[in-house]
C-alpha cells in the first residue's frame, strides 16, 4: 500500500511502500500526533522513516494493491 507523507516547507513528499494495513497506519498517525512526538512507519523493504510530528502536513494513506499476474487488457 502507498502512503505519502506531506512535510511542511519541503516541495516533495515521502512516499513508501507499506506492508502495513490502511488501520494500522492511521493508528500509528493518530498515536504520533497525540503524543507529539515522531511518526514512524516502516516500507516493504524494512527501512524506517520517522517524521518529527511537528513537521507534519499530512499523510496520505492509500489503498492496498493488489498485484496482477498476466497479459490482460485492462
Amino acid at each position: 500500500m502507498e502512503i505519502k507523507i506531506g512535510v511542511q516547507n519541503s516541495g516533495r513528499e515521502l512516499v513508501l511502500e507499506s506492508t502495513q494495513s490502511p488501520d494500522e497506519v492511521s493508528e500509528a498517525v493518530s498515536a504520533a500526533i497525540k503524543a507529539g512526538g515522531t511518526l514512524s512507519l516502516s516500507d516493504e523493504k524494512g527501512r524506517r522513516v520517522v517524521v518529527p510530528v511537528s513537521s507534519l502536513a499530512y499523510v496520505e494513506i492509500g489503498e492496498p494493491t493488489v498485484r496482477k499476474v498476466g497479459f490482460g487488457n485492462a
